[in-house]
């Protein structure tokens, strides 16, 4: 019965309308960050777009896709670059990994100022090199 006052097609034109209205929020979410993300426009062009994707929304996004979408894309890997750095960062830092060397560098420092004896040295320096 939901079959004939529903047709299939229906259900599938239903369904394509639903996601490109969902894919369309998306950019436009994604334009409003990209507005405010962008560092070389002044304050006075960011209203301006943000008036004109408010009050036009599709030729507004359409319109900020064509002019600003190659420095869109450049901002977002930029900020993927940066993220990325920041967690290497933190990693590191977290992590605390010294290479041997430097551990092997702090082992004959410790022994040259009579820290360490041969004997305890030579220990160290095998657990680390192992």
């Amino acid at each position: 019965m939901l079959g004939y006052d529903y047709p299939i097609l229906g259900f599938f034109w239903s369904m394509l309308i639903f996601f490109l209205w969902f894919a369309w929020l998306i950019l436009l979410f994604r334009i409003f960050a990209d507005i405010f993300r962008q560092k070389e426009m002044g304050g006075f062009a960011k209203a301006m777009w943000v008036i004109f994707v408010i009050f036009l929304p599709f030729l507004g996004v359409l319109m900020y896709i064509i002019f600003h979408g190659g420095s869109m894309a450049q901002r977002d890997y930029q900020s993927a670059v940066n993220q990325q750095k920041a967690f290497d960062t933190y990693v590191k830092e977290t992590a605390g990994t010294a290479s041997s060397a430097d551990e092997l560098a702090k082992l004959a420092d410790l022994k040259a100022k009579g820290i360490l004896s041969d004997a305890e040295f030579a220990a160290q320096k095998a657990k680390i090199l192992s």
